[in-house]
């Protein structure tokens, strides 16, 4: 169950505990992205997608909507590189921790 932003406890160091994961995790994939050797044709959108996702991230609260369409662009451009899929896992779970959009009423 995922709680509201009222509800969401706060870290010692005053940081939304769900920020310093996404920060965490979007570190965790940009370092593992850096690292691994092969070379795709999205590795650039999958870079400036991860630096999008860690500005939001450092500005406090991110936009739900905007971060779910950074992790699909991300989920694009690497999700065929079967060597980040862990670190993919963990940005799309930090994601989660932020709930969903608000859905509209069309």
């Amino acid at each position: 169950m995922l709680r509201s932003v009222e509800q969401q406890p706060m870290a010692a160091s005053g940081e939304d505990p769900r920020v310093a994961e996404l920060r965490a995790a979007v570190a965790r994939l940009r370092r593992e992205l850096a690292g691994h050797p092969g070379k795709f044709l999205d590795r650039e959108v999958a870079e400036d997608e991860l630096a999008a996702l860690d500005a939001m991230a450092v500005g406090g609260l991110p936009e739900i909507p905007r971060m779910r369409r950074s992790l699909l662009l991300i989920a694009g451009a690497i999700g065929s590189v079967s060597a980040l899929s862990a670190a993919l896992g963990g940005v799309r779970g930090a994601v989660d921790l932020f709930g969903e959009p608000p859905r509209s009423q069309h």
